[in-house]
């Protein structure tokens, strides 16, 4: 497979590794509901004049599974992204980064529970390893703390959008539409867009200057955008199992570009919970012998029913 085909998907990691850093920049520059309602207001307009032609050819489609759509919109886009917004003033770029690659692991997991397909070897395996990971991370190197409740409040955010954003991986494998990616996507933000309305509105609304410009373009259109246009070029390539094994660059590039621009320092916590996070993603993908076989797991539906 010719290595141009990896320059999506890497592409696309880094720009999201970025956005971390950036997260860490609007803390104190513009509050989290207006950079979260702006940015998707502003991808919006961007996509509106190349999209808009399509999404009004598949209207009847869309007024179908509005509320699907609806609901991606929220995880996707509103509570992933929001969330993580909230979490950067109270936890670093480094730890938004680690926590953000369970991704991968979470879906692996949510996919069991969901669409009830078998949990793999490497699922239960990695998923206790990094289970490990995170109560190193989240307790700051003493797991023990977390009995007294001792959790960082940015850090329990990061963990419920990274379970929002594997879920919303999950629904959308669930609910397969007849619709173009664009048009889901374009959907999806707009309900996305209505959604963060009201936290922009009730405030603080802060207002646009040359301080915070960037970071809404930064987050807005190389963030949203483009790193959509690579991700699903990166999808067609070389598939989405190949491409997801790309997000475990996430922690090491988070932290490298936290390193650069925000002056943080990686800890041996870090570098301890992030090596058993990442063993645990690895693992979960590469591992896909399932415990209970296909035949197995038909039976028992039948006899449940």
């Amino acid at each position: 497979m010719p290595l141009i085909y990896f320059l999506p998907p890497l592409a696309t990691v880094l720009i999201w590794s970025g956005n971390m850093t950036i997260n860490q920049l609007a803390v104190g520059t513009i509050a989290p509901s207006s950079i979260a309602f702006l940015r998707w207001l502003l991808a919006l307009l961007v996509m509106t004049p190349f999209v808009l032609p399509a999404v009004i050819r598949h209207r009847k489609e869309i007024h179908r599974n509005w509320p699907k759509l609806a609901l991606l919109g929220l995880l996707g886009m509103g509570l992933w992204q929001g969330l993580a917004y909230v979490a950067a003033e109270t936890t670093t770029a480094t730890n938004m980064g680690i926590l953000a690659a369970m991704v991968p692991l979470l879906t692996v997991l949510l996919s069991a529970l969901i669409l009830r397909e078998p949990p793999t070897m490497g699922g239960v395996l990695g998923g206790v390893l990094a289970f490990i990971g995170v109560t190193v991370l989240l307790g700051r190197g003493n797991p023990m703390s977390l009995l007294q409740l001792q959790v960082a409040y940015g850090d329990a955010l990061m963990v419920v959008a990274a379970i929002c954003y594997a879920l919303y991986g999950v629904m959308l494998k669930r609910w397969a539409m007849n619709l173009p990616p664009w048009v889901m996507l374009y959907a999806q933000v707009c309900f996305a867009v209505l959604f963060l309305l009201p936290p922009y509105l009730m405030g603080p609304m802060t207002p646009i200057d040359s301080h915070n410009i960037w970071l809404i373009l930064y987050a807005g259109i190389p963030a949203s955008v483009i790193t959509t246009f690579l991700w699903m070029r990166a999808v067609s390539q070389i598939g989405a199992n190949q491409s997801s094994i790309f997000i475990n660059l996430m922690p090491l590039c988070s932290a490298l570009i936290a390193m650069a621009f925000l002056g943080e320092r990686v800890s041996s916590f870090h570098f301890i919970g992030g090596v058993l996070i990442l063993a645990g993603v690895i693992m979960a993908q590469t591992l896909t012998r399932p415990l209970v076989r296909a035949e197995a797991v038909g039976k028992t539906r039948r006899i449940q029913q």
